[in-house]
Order: structure tokens, then C-alpha cells, then sequence
């Protein structure tokens, strides 16, 4: 090999390190869908859905229409990693079930937060 192709070697390795090194680690996420039921304020029937919500963080679940603080229902686990949803928003209360990977429950389990393993 000649000088400068080991140069050309050396800069294009140097490069893609440093380009490695730069890029922001990815956050843990849930790969998947997780689904649920609402009722907007005008009584409609809703689905709310988070796609690959991150893990290890509490998600309000967010229900656009809905009355301030209304509870959601029948959640849908169909992402890769445990769900536990709680009856009380900030993922806080006595009041919580978890659902494993591609379980669901009925209309008549409430929730308003949701965090995944």
C-alpha cells in the first residue's frame, strides 16, 4: 500500500469513529404500539396510541377532546416490553395493572399513565 492510501485509510477509519462518538446515545424504548380508549368531551368514542414510547419514563396518556383528568380505558399492549398502567396521572396511586407484551384489557380497567419496562 502506498502513503497516501494508508493516509486515506487512517482518515476514513478516524472519521467514522469520531462520527460514532458525536451521535446522542438512543433512549431504551418499547418497540411497538400501545393503544387505548377514550371519550371526547362531545361523547365520541377515540383510540389513542403511543408508538415506541420510551421505557423507564411515565407517560400521561394524552386523550386530545377529553374532559381535563377523564380516565381512559381498554388498553392494548403491542409493544416488546411490559406495561404497567395506573389509575392516577404522574404514574402515582395504589391503583395500577400491568399488562405483558401483546395483552390487553377490557373497557372497564381506567387508567391515565402508563410506564414500560
Amino acid at each position: 500500500m502506498s502513503r497516501s492510501s494508508i493516509t486515506a485509510a487512517v482518515g476514513a477509519a478516524s472519521s467514522a469513529f469520531l462520527l460514532l462518538v458525536a451521535m446522542p446515545g438512543s433512549a431504551s424504548a418499547a418497540t411497538g404500539q400501545f393503544r387505548y380508549t377514550y371519550t371526547t368531551a362531545e361523547g365520541y368514542e377515540a383510540v389513542g396510541f403511543l408508538n415506541n414510547p420510551a421505557s423507564g419514563e411515565c407517560t400521561n396518556l394524552p386523550a386530545p377532546g377529553s374532559a381535563p383528568g377523564a380516565a381512559s380505558r381498554a388498553p392494548q399492549n403491542r409493544t416488546d416490553a411490559t406495561a404497567t398502567v395506573f389509575l392516577d396521572a404522574d404514574c402515582e396511586g395504589d391503583t395500577y395493572y400491568t399488562l405483558p407484551p401483546g395483552t390487553g384489557a377490557s373497557d372497564r380497567l381506567l387508567l391515565r399513565s402508563v410506564v414500560f419496562s
